[in-house]
C-alpha cells in the first residue's frame, strides 16, 4: 500500500503492435480481477487487495476489495507501480514489507507485478494485511500457551498411558543401548534404568514394579530400593 503518485500514461501514442496487444492485456487484467476479488473476500476486514492497471497510472486502481486505506477505483498508481512502468527489470514480487495505512495502522504488504507476453508490466496485485487486527490475537494466544518458567525443564507428569507391553519394550530398548539384556545389566545400570522409568511415569501403573523386577531378575523390593 504505497503512496499514490501522479504520472503520465505508459504510452501516449500506440503503434500497430501495441494496439494489437491491447486485447490480450485487457484479458490478462480481467483475469487478475477475479483473483483480487476472491482474495479480498476470503479475508474480510483483514486484508486489503488492490489491482492496479499500470497502462494508465493516473487512473490505475481497477479493483479494491476490503478497502482499508480509503482509496477508490480510479485512483492513481503508487511508487511501486511507476517504478515497474519505468523498468521491466524491476522485481516482480516484493513480499512482506512493512507499510502503513493513512490513519497510522501498521501493515504488512506484498506487491506482485504482472507482465504481458511482451515482458512489460501491465498490472500489479497488492495485498495489505492489517497487522493491528492481529496483534491482540497474537498476544492472547501467547498468553494462552505460556507455561510457568519453573516447570519448563522437567515435566511434573506424563499424560501417556503406560501399559505393560510398552514397559517391556522400553526396558529391553534401554538394556540394548548398553549392549546387554535386562537381566545381564550391572547393578548400577539397573538402578539407572529403574530411575529413568520412574521419571517417565511408568511406576504410575500398579503392576509396573513387579513387571520391572521380573525383567531385571530382581525382587520387587529391590526395584523400590533402586527407585529411591
Amino acid at each position: 500500500m504505497e503512496h499514490p503518485v501522479t504520472g503520465g500514461p505508459q504510452n501516449d501514442t500506440k503503434g500497430p503492435r501495441a494496439a494489437a496487444s491491447d486485447e490480450a492485456d485487457e484479458h490478462l487484467i480481467r483475469e487478475a480481477e477475479k483473483i483480487a476479488v476472491a482474495l479480498g473476500r476470503m479475508f474480510p476486514g483483514l486484508c486489503e487487495v488492490v489491482l492496479h492497471d499500470l497502462r494508465d497510472p493516473q487512473q490505475a486502481i481497477r479493483v479494491i476489495e476490503n478497502n482499508l486505506s480509503g482509496r477508490k477505483v480510479g485512483d492513481s498508481a503508487t511508487e511501486l507501480g511507476l517504478a515497474r512502468i519505468e523498468d521491466p527489470r524491476y522485481p516482480s514480487v516484493i513480499q512482506n514489507y512493512p507499510n502503513q495505512f493513512p490513519d497510522g495502522r501498521p501493515v504488512k504488504s506484498t506487491s506482485i507485478g504482472i507482465k504481458n507476453a511482451e515482458g512489460r508490466y501491465v498490472a500489479a496485485l497488492c495485498l495489505n494485511l492489517d497487522v493491528s487486527v492481529l496483534s491482540p490475537v497474537t498476544l492472547a494466544l501467547s498468553n494462552l500457551v505460556a507455561t510457568d518458567v519453573e516447570h519448563r525443564e522437567q515435566p511434573l507428569e506424563n499424560l501417556r498411558d503406560r501399559n505393560m507391553r510398552e514397559l517391556r519394550r522400553t526396558v529391553e530398548a534401554l538394556a540394548a543401548e548398553r549392549g546387554a539384556t535386562p537381566r545381564s545389566l550391572s547393578r548400577d545400570n539397573k538402578k539407572a534404568l529403574v530411575r529413568k522409568l520412574q521419571g517417565e511415569g511408568y511406576f504410575d501403573h500398579r503392576e509396573a514394579a513387579q513387571t520391572i523386577a521380573d525383567l531385571l531378575g530382581v525382587s520387587r523390593a529391590t526395584v523400590y530400593n533402586y527407585a529411591k
